[in-house]
């Protein structure tokens, strides 16, 4: 059975009991501070089941993208070099929200196993939740009993806290498991050694296929456990893992999800899969993270030095890094095993197919980016190695090859095989110590302790009125401390709040709540899970009362403002250089406006003015805002709205018009376009291949930015004594200016020249070597000049030259190949001695070092200490 037929089945075997079949979210988390990726099947769920918002049916089921890279889930070192870990796969998953419980979950997933699916029955083992005194739960004997009607008792296990209770986090929903393990191993091995002995052992051939989660507690942040009101299935099934053991293969990379793109790497290296280990396993960690990095991509995450961007250019390099030290692969590649994905995948993940260009452009130029910096590293190592030679050392210190990865992102186990290569080693331990230091560094930087939620009074689900009301009288419905390394906040939920959260690129509002007890400032909205959040430095005396809500208004309206001339202003794009363009991020405060897009070359200046002149107009229209709250998703994609890739959209979306221009768009707009008044693009360029970035003001902001504009150019014009070309006034400087410098330079050389002459004579013999020290009435760049000629002319030659320029002193040190060889000195342990004379510091190479300092009466000295050092 093929892959694409084995999920289908699983989606029609659920739709046959009545699930609702959901789109996979992307794999990029948006709104959630405690995640970068989707890394179960239940992250877009998970406002459901902490009770912050409502499914969308009682009973679901999907196939959800997933990426397990950072945090606790980080499989990333294991793939490649084991059968079955993955960075990005697929978890087939079925939900009930207060349906049904235990009973049916264990019923069905038997049935489509083993019914639906023919896996055999006898090579399956379950495990059930043994209990556990410190959390003073007990024995899960209703799972245990549904099974024990399905499954011989010698064949369900008790599993204890670690691999069968699951937990969201250190607090939240949480509840016992059951898991249902497979046993691939041949019929001879089965004799040899039981199943039972193997199951969450490690072993490649006995794994685990379904995990179904029977959430009923909720974990306090005291550690204590208390029951749910309502309780709800989740289950996780592997879908690489499934094919495996449906297709009677023992590796997931056997399967026909990952073995058309290792033949085609295969192919490219010229190097057959299966012969040996080390191509091997780099075949496998290519096709795997090729996946992740074009899914990330295709769902709006672009490989960056930051977050979530910094973690896909990671695994983008790792798969390089691969494809270079194992398969022979100094050009990019990885771009190249697109297509395949794309025929493989696009047909239920449409997003591959409407972003291919887009990834394609990407993956290349972050593999040339890359491949570029291997070379940076591989110069940077090989000097390391020439310095440790000549000393005879035989180990490279760990610090040097942390700094390696640090600075030039040069990969360790790379560093760890050029050094075997030249029958070197690098000390592993010391490496381990910085690379600890760094993550403790960055830990406590982070770190931040979150308190349990205190209920002041229930409350179903905070209603958000911020559209129409910029005021409000509330009451806080709860409220928890959160203690950081150097502050404490304070984060409130009302019972309905006319403040925005920060959601979509538009930053959360501000303002204050008061009453007669007193006011507090609102500092910054955000979303969690659903979860309208304010926060605040200090808490609100007499927490109970009831409050008004004030939202900052000036702040709004000039958010709102930069936030519907974006969406003019994607319009006009599309208009202006194609229907090609589609956002790719953005950011929208009350400040400016900046918005990223596809877009695969520079805009031309006219391309720009044309752009703003559209947008202008649509502002002097005065276009009235349409907005429709609660639209089919349908009927909005039959209006011709814009949908973003990336972006998780329900049944029901919000519509926003403004003339030609429609968007789903849960953000604050403007009445009329009117208000918006000006706008004025101030910075067009590129942030990664084929992606722009446009940041423009609008209203008062772009008005005073005109107004500066103008001022300049009339300061400009005065100081060319009101000339009516002040263009060609200004080119016509620059030409002046180009004269006098070369006139300048000449004079300079010519100084130098006859300066050099003066030198030649003042060349001395100290024993095997030759030394000038002399004070120059030269700049910088002429005394280098100067430096390496004499030492090139003499190769036996220490020179000190030192000269006083604006109240400063400068000192030069420069030692010819021969004179660095028969005194053995380093110009840069000279000039550190020297520069002590000048009140300065420097620093430097053997062969030449300078130092700068603040006492230019003491230069005569330094080179006399540079004399003695002969």
């Amino acid at each position: 059975m093929k892959s694409a037929e084995i999920r289908k089945q699983f989606i029609d075997f659920f739709k046959s009991k009545q699930h609702t079949i959901v789109a996979s979210a992307p794999m990029v988390m948006k709104n959630d501070p405690t995640l970068m990726f989707v890394n179960a099947g239940m992250n877009q769920f998970k406002e459901v089941f902490l009770g912050h918002g409502k499914a969308i049916s009682s009973r679901v089921a999907d196939s959800q993208k997933c990426l397990r890279v950072s945090g606790k889930h980080n499989d990333l070192e294991e793939v490649g070099h084991d059968t079955y870990h993955h960075t990005m796969f697929e978890m087939l998953g079925n939900w009930s929200f207060g349906d049904y419980f235990k009973k049916e979950a264990i019923e069905w997933a038997w049935e489509l196993l083993t019914d639906q699916l023919k896996l055999d029955k006898d090579r399956l083992y379950v495990t059930v939740f043994e209990g556990d005194k410190k959390d003073g739960t007990k024995k899960d004997d209703e799972a245990y009993g549904y099974w024990n009607k399905l499954i011989p008792d010698d064949r369900i296990l008790n599993g204890n806290k670690k691999d069968n209770f699951w937990e969201m986090g250190e607090t939240g929903p949480c509840g016992p498991c059951s898991e249902i393990h497979i046993d691939l191993r041949s019929d001879a091995e089965r004799a040899k050694t039981s199943g039972v002995e193997l199951v969450n052992m490690d072993h490649p051939q006995v794994v685990e296929v379904w995990n179904l989660v029977f959430i009923q507690y909720n974990r306090k942040a005291s550690g204590e456990l208390e029951l749910l009101p309502n309780k709800h299935i989740d289950t996780g099934m592997g879908f690489e893992r499934l094919t495996m053991a449906i297709q009677g293969v023992t590796s997931n990379y056997d399967t026909d999800i990952f073995q058309p793109l290792i033949q085609q790497v295969a192919q490219m290296s010229g190097y057959k899969y299966g012969l040996d280990e080390e191509k091997d396993i780099a075949m496998r960690v290519i096709s795997d993270h090729l996946r992740a990095i074009a899914f990330a991509i295709a769902d709006g995450q672009l490989p960056s030095n930051t977050g979530a961007g910094y973690v896909i250019r990671r695994i983008l390099r790792r798969a390089v890094r691969y494809g270079y030290s194992f398969l022979g692969f100094k050009e990019a590649f990885i771009y190249q095993l697109l297509p395949i994905l794309v025929k493989e995948m696009g047909g239920f993940f449409p997003e591959l197919i409407k972003q291919q260009q887009l990834i394609e452009k990407v993956m290349m130029e972050e593999e040339n980016s890359f491949l570029k910096t291997l070379s940076t590293g591989i110069q940077r190592l090989d000097k390391i190695i020439n310095e440790i030679s000549k000393k005879g050392y035989k180990v490279v210190n760990g610090k040097e090859a942390f700094e390696l990865y640090d600075t030039f992102g040069f990969p360790f186990d790379l560093t760890e095989l050029i050094l075997k290569e030249k029958d070197l080693s690098v000390s592993k331990k010391e490496f381990d110590e910085e690379m600890q230091a760094q993550r403790d560094r960055s830990k406590n930087a982070a770190h931040s302790k979150t308190d349990d939620w205190i209920v002041l009074s229930e409350d179903d689900i905070e209603e958000f009125i911020g559209y129409e009301h910029l005021t409000a009288k509330v009451h806080i419905t709860k409220y928890r401390k959160i203690i950081s390394k150097k502050n404490t906040f304070y984060q409130l939920v009302f019972n309905l709040t006319p403040f925005y959260a920060e959601a979509g690129g538009q930053a959360g509002d501000t303002g204050y709540i008061e009453n007669k007890f007193g006011k507090t400032s609102i500092i910054d909205t955000k979303k969690e899970n659903n979860l309208y959040i304010h926060i605040c430095k200090e808490l609100p005396k007499n927490m109970e009362a009831g409050f008004t809500a004030v939202v900052n208004t000036k702040k709004r309206k000039n958010t709102t403002n930069n936030h519907t001339a974006t969406h003019l202003m994607h319009k006009a794009l599309r208009d202006i250089l194609g229907t090609h363009v589609e956002q790719k991020g953005s950011l929208v405060n009350a400040d400016y406006l900046r918005f990223d897009f596809s877009h695969f070359q520079k805009m031309e200046k006219e391309e720009i003015d044309a752009v703003e002149a559209l947008v202008n107009a649509a502002i002097q229209s005065n276009n009235l805002a349409q907005i429709d709250n609660q639209v089919p998703i349908e009927e909005a994609q039959d209006k011709g709205a814009m949908m973003l890739f990336g972006e998780k959209y329900g049944d029901l979306v919000r519509v926003v018009k403004f003339g030609d221009s429609v968007e789903l768009c849960g953000g604050t707009h403007v009445e009329a376009t009117g208000q918006i008044a000006l706008f004025k693009i101030i910075h067009e360029g590129a942030i990664a291949a084929g992606i722009r970035r446009i940041e423009a003001y609008t209203g008062e902001k772009a008005r005073h930015y005109l107004n500066d504009q103008l001022e300049t150019v009339e300061s400009i014009k005065s100081m060319l004594k009101n000339q009516k070309d002040i263009v060609k006034g200004v080119q016509n400087i620059i030409e002046d200016q180009k004269k006098l410098q070369k006139e300048v330079d000449q004079l300079l050389r010519e100084k130098s020249e006859n300066e050099k002459k003066d030198l030649l004579n003042a060349i001395e013999e100290k024993g095997e070597i030759h030394f000038l020290g002399k004070v120059v009435d030269l700049d910088a760049g002429s005394i280098k000049n100067l430096a390496f000629q004499l030492t090139k002319q003499f190769p036996d030659l220490v020179l000190a030259l030192a000269s006083r320029q604006n109240g400063k002193a400068s000192l030069t040190i420069a030692l010819g190949t021969e004179a660095i060889e028969k005194t053995k000195l380093k110009a840069g342990d000279m000039i550190r001695a020297a520069a002590k004379e000048i009140q300065g510091g420097g620093g430097g190479q053997a062969h030449f070092a300078t130092a700068g300092g603040k006492n230019p009466d003491g230069v005569e000295k330094a080179i006399v200490i540079v004399a003695n050092m002969l």
